[in-house]
C-alpha cells in the first residue's frame, strides 16, 4: 500500500506551495529562471491541536485554513511576478520607509481576507444556491419536490464539470495545472519510496487520492445525496429550504474532509472504486509538467520535507 507522508500542496503562479506539519513552503520561477522560494510558519485560524482530533470539525477548520493558505501564497507568488524593486517615471528605485511598508502589508492582510471571503461566497452561490434556484423554477411550475430535487442535483454537478472543462481550456491556467501535475508527482514520488530525482518525478503518477479536487467533487457527491434526503422531509418554506441548505455546508465539508482523508491512508475494496471519479477529474485540472516545473516542486519539497529522513534513508 502506498505510504501517506502528510504533506501536501497546491499551485500558484508559476510556482507550488508545499505545506507540511508547522510550516509551508512557496516556490516559484522568475522570469530571469532563478527559483524564488520562501518558507513561512503554518498558523491555524484555530490554535491547539485539540480540534484536529474531532471528526467533521477538523475538516471545516482544514478547509478554511487550505483557502487561506492558499490565498496567501497566490499572492506570494504573484508578487515575484513582478520586479522586486519599484522604480518611478525616471527609472529611480523606490526606497520605502518601514511605516510605508507596514501599511502596504496591512493592506495586503485586508485584500487576502477579502479574496478569502470572495471566493467563499462565489463557490456557495454558483455551487450550492444557482441550482436551487433554477430547479426552483420547475417547482413553481408545479412539479413534484422528487423531480425538483433530482434536477437541482443534475444541475450542481453539470455546473461544477462545466466549471472545470471550462476553466481547464484558459491558457494561463493550463501551466498552473502543469505545476499541479508537478506538485502531485513530487508527492507520488516520495511516497513510492523513490529517491526525489527530476527523473524519478517525471515518470510518476500526475494522479493522487489525496488531491483537493477530489474533495470538491465529494463536497458535490454528498451535498447531491443530503439534499434528496431533505427534499424527503417535504419542507414548504421556501426560505427554509435554503437555510438548511447553508446550514449543512460546514457538515458536508467536514464529512467529505473525513472521506478523503480515509481514502489517502486506505486501499483495495471499495475504496478504489469510490476515488476513481476523483483521479478521474485530476485528467482534466493537472497537465504533464516539464523539468523546469518538477525543478520547482522539488525545491519547494525540500525547503520543508526531509523525505530521505522519512523514507528512512
Amino acid at each position: 500500500m502506498q505510504k501517506n507522508s502528510g504533506i501536501g500542496g497546491q499551485a500558484v503562479i508559476e510556482g507550488i506551495m508545499m505545506r507540511n506539519g508547522d510550516k509551508y513552503s512557496i516556490a516559484v520561477r522568475k522570469s530571469d529562471e532563478e527559483i524564488a522560494i520562501v518558507e513561512k510558519p503554518y498558523k491555524s485560524v484555530i490554535p491547539g491541536k485539540k480540534v484536529w482530533k474531532i471528526p467533521i470539525i477538523r475538516g471545516v477548520v482544514s478547509f478554511i485554513d487550505s483557502l487561506v493558505v492558499g490565498v496567501s501564497s497566490l499572492m506570494w507568488a504573484a508578487d515575484q511576478a513582478v520586479d522586486e524593486e519599484e522604480t518611478d517615471e525616471n527609472g529611480k528605485v523606490i526606497v520605502k520607509t518601514e511605516e510605508e511598508k507596514a501599511k502596504e502589508e496591512k493592506q495586503w492582510k485586508w485584500l487576502m481576507t477579502g479574496t478569502v471571503i470572495f471566493s467563499v461566497c462565489f463557490s456557495i452561490a454558483l455551487f450550492m444556491l444557482l441550482p436551487f434556484f433554477l430547479a426552483g423554477a420547475l417547482r413553481r411550475a408545479g412539479a413534484p419536490d422528487v423531480l425538483v430535487n433530482f434536477l437541482e442535483a443534475i444541475l450542481r454537478l453539470a455546473i461544477f464539470l462545466g466549471y472545470m472543462l471550462i476553466i481547464s481550456r484558459m491558457k494561463d491556467i493550463q501551466r498552473v495545472f502543469a505545476y499541479h501535475g508537478a506538485e502531485h508527482k513530487c508527492i507520488n514520488c516520495i511516497e513510492h519510496d523513490l529517491d526525489l530525482t527530476v527523473e524519478n518525478v517525471m515518470k510518476s503518477s500526475r494522479q493522487h487520492r489525496r488531491c483537493g479536487t477530489s474533495f470538491l467533487l465529494i463536497v458535490i457527491s454528498i451535498s447531491i445525496i443530503a439534499f434528496l434526503i431533505l427534499g424527503l422531509f417535504g419542507i414548504q418554506s421556501g426560505l427554509w429550504r435554503l437555510l438548511w441548505r447553508l446550514i449543512l455546508i460546514p457538515v458536508i465539508a467536514g464529512v467529505s474532509f473525513e472521506l478523503l482523508r480515509y481514502a489517502g491512508c486506505h486501499e483495495g475494496g471499495i475504496i478504489d472504486q469510490l476515488v476513481k471519479p476523483g483521479l478521474a477529474l485530476q485528467k482534466l485540472v493537472t497537465r504533464e509538467p516539464d523539468e523546469k516545473e518538477c525543478e520547482v516542486a522539488i525545491a519547494a519539497i525540500e525547503k520543508v520535507f526531509d523525505w530521505r529522513a522519512w523514507q528512512g534513508k
